[in-house]
């Protein structure tokens, strides 16, 4: 009896792990790591390498087709090879030998995908535990995007199934990278704010790749770098230009400078906030910014004491939050309080009054000794 049940439980876990098994095998996963930086260089060659019909990612499509596959892909890594199939240029001037190579691997994986269910990973292969940690609506955004991005280069349409642990492996990041991560993101998100322009999704979306499984210390720093130079020159595009202003009336208009290098409209709000109470000035409301423009606003300002202040202008969106650093404004009022300019001027007049009767008295003095 001992023996017919122990049999008998043998065979039910032997029955229950075999669904598992043949499932988990037949997924292709199509990852690798990071081969692209954030200003658009590849860091090098080896992507090529990776897609010929010997490599990691071809030996993973240049097989013959069966049913019941369940394709799991990283669409960054797709647009990648995407990107590669164009003139790319690789860090340090090498010369590229990919784009014949990524084509063949594209047509490749479209027609052995054909049949068989694509699930789009979050973009960018990032530790989903990680990522839910750090940022949780951004990974869903991760997981959207991942999707669009996915069927456009794929050309059909494809699963995301954000509940599902598709992606595979663990990522480590200490606090300076975690930091990193989260000032270049929210950056990204408070610009996102005002401005829509897919270059700067892409950037945003991008972040993600920080968070890879398979990237080193040594990559991942390197990589944080540069992706915060990127955000700088993002963050850049939209600015107020700073200056230095001499005032020397009661109320004046100075010219003040805005710039939208984004390659399209922006509407802002920009607040000026005056650093003590010696000037008055006042802010702008939804300022429409054209694409590729430098617009010239009047400022008014009213003086109420000389002396120097600074005015904090700040860009923000339509709920009143700041989407970019704020520009320093430095004013100088050399004006003369109108009650000082009448009290110094009645006192002239005065002296003068003294003066004219002095004289007069000395003449008629002057006229009584000659008689």
């Amino acid at each position: 009896m001992r023996r017919l049940i122990s049999v008998f439980l043998s065979l039910f876990f032997l029955f229950i792990t075999l669904p598992f098994a043949s499932a988990e095998d037949s997924v292709v996963r199509i990852t690798s790591t990071v081969h692209q930086n954030f200003t658009g260089e590849f860091l090098n060659d080896d992507l090529a390498q990776e897609l010929t019909p010997s490599g990691t990612l071809g030996q993973l499509v240049f097989t013959p087709f069966e049913k019941s596959k369940i394709w799991a892909i990283d669409p960054a890594l797709i647009d990648e090879i995407v990107a590669m199939t164009g003139d790319y240029i690789i860090v340090g001037g090498a010369t590229p030998s990919g784009k014949e190579i990524a084509l063949s691997w594209l047509t490749q994986l479209k027609t052995i995908t054909t049949d068989n269910d694509v699930v789009a990973l979050a973009y960018g292969n990032p530790d989903v535990a990680l990522a839910k940690r750090l940022a949780p609506s951004e990974l869903r955004a991760y997981f959207a995007y991942g999707k669009t991005a996915l069927e456009l280069s794929l050309g059909r349409a494809v699963r995301s199934e954000p509940n599902q642990l598709w992606s595979k492996g663990t990522a480590k990041l200490n606090g300076d990278l975690s930091r990193s991560y989260g000032d270049a993101r929210k950056d990204l998100t408070r610009l996102s704010k005002v401005v829509t322009s897919p270059e700067l999704e892409q950037l945003r979306m991008g972040l993600a790749r920080l968070l890879s499984p398979v990237l080193n210390f040594e990559d991942r720093t390197a990589l944080s770098l540069n992706a915060r130079s990127a955000v700088n020159a993002q963050v850049q595009k939209l600015r107020v230009v700073p200056g230095k202003y001499q005032l020397t009336t009661e109320a004046s208009s100075l010219p003040v400078t805005v710039i939208n290098d984004f390659p399209v409209e922006v509407t802002v709000n920009i607040r000026m906030v005056a650093g003590n109470a010696r000037i008055i000035v006042d802010s702008f409301t939804e300022v429409v910014l054209p694409a590729l423009s430098k617009l010239q606003l009047e400022l008014n300002a009213f003086v109420i004491a000389p002396g120097q202040t600074v005015v904090l202008a700040q860009i923000t969106d339509a709920l009143g939050k700041s989407v970019v650093p704020s520009a320093v404004l430095a004013l100088n009022a050399t004006v003369i309080d109108s009650r000082v300019t009448w009290f110094t001027t009645g006192a002239a007049i005065l002296l003068l009054l003294a003066a004219i009767v002095q004289s007069m008295r000395r003449i008629k003095r002057g006229r009584q000794d000659e008689i």
